[in-house]
């Protein structure tokens, strides 16, 4: 549905969003894996909309072989394997540093089984925990490896046995590798997720011309930046359309114009990930340009972009509205 636009330009802008369970002061938030507790020194983190933290795993971890990351044609490939200090060490440590700031923090886990994906849910169900991201493209050892966000069937009963455990807000990350995110999407949906993040990295690899040896230690990884925009936008815009929970859009987001493409398309919010290794106040570029895009359009709460691509769908009368 279109909103038309009426507000003057130059008027102050909202930037708040309700999403998934969370009211935020603004759409923009860290992708998990690229934001870490040392960004205080760069910049004011009282001004992103929400933390999401690096997945952490029940146990340590030491992560994948290196060499962990390799770059290609607009993007980024990495191996890292979820190095993780623990549940108990994120408790403990991780979290108390995070209750300093504002926005809500959301809490990314992941774990190989359904029983261990509840168990972690309801642990971290503690004061300072605001959401959990459920990272569900990794290995199922249930399933042979199959990450669950592959088939609708176990992303499904991994939601629906985290939904029992928690009662905090819960999103859950898809994987842009299966066949057809959409049923996928709609299945998280089934199972009671709060929200959806479309998506996670594309599986890839390169190989070194000179040793022939591929450039990462673990052979495949997940492309992310600028050159997934596309897909995952073209992902963002599906499920949003079939989906009445919100859709979390995140791939190649690096600009304002960026994150207002994956609104249109029907993200309520958005993550930004790779631009910030290049870039480390890339997110604080972000809100400040989404604020005076709406600005400069005279759209007075951001919320009236949310879905607002003048496609066929559209009727005559709404895409003159928001034009």
């Amino acid at each position: 549905m279109v909103t038309a636009v009426s507000s003057p330009a130059g008027s102050s802008v909202s930037l708040a969003v309700d999403v998934g369970g969370l009211r935020l002061a603004n759409p923009v938030m860290p992708a998990s894996g690229t934001f870490a507790e040392g960004l205080d020194k760069v910049m004011d983190l009282n001004r992103l909309g929400a933390f999401v933290t690096k997945t952490i795993t029940r146990e340590f971890r030491a992560g994948n072989p290196v060499p962990r990351v390799c770059e290609t044609t607009e993007g980024l490939i990495n191996s890292i394997g979820i190095p993780s200090k623990g549940l108990d060490y994120f408790r403990d440590n991780v979290v108390p540093f995070y209750g300093a700031f504002s926005p809500p923090l959301v809490v990314s886990i992941s774990a190989p089984t359904v029983d261990d994906f509840a168990a972690m849910a309801r642990d971290l169900t503690v004061a300072g925990v605001a959401a959990i991201e459920a990272n569900i493209s990794c290995p199922n050892i249930e399933e042979d490896g199959r990450s669950f966000a592959m088939e609708p069937r176990l992303t499904e009963t991994v939601t629906a046995a985290m939904r029992k455990a928690t009662p905090l807000p819960l999103w859950v990350k898809l994987t842009p590798n299966t066949g057809d995110i959409v049923a996928v999407a709609r299945a998280a949906e089934a199972g009671g997720a709060d929200a959806v993040v479309v998506a996670n990295t594309i599986l890839a690899m390169r190989i070194d011309t000179e040793t022939f040896r591929p450039k990462l230690g673990n052979v495949l990884g997940g492309l992310s930046g600028p050159a997934v925009k596309p897909i995952a936008l073209r992902m963002v815009y599906q499920c949003a359309d079939k989906l009445t929970i919100p859709v979390i859009g995140c791939g190649g987001i690096a600009t304002p114009e960026d994150a207002v493409e994956f609104m249109l398309a029907g993200a309520r919010a958005v993550q930004v990930g790779t631009t910030t290794f290049v870039r480390p106040t890339a997110m604080i570029d972000v809100i400040e340009g989404l604020s005076a895009f709406c600005a400069r359009r005279g759209i007075a709460d951001v919320n009236e972009l949310v879905g607002a691509v003048v496609d066929g769908n559209t009727a005559p009368e709404e895409a003159e509205a928001v034009l």
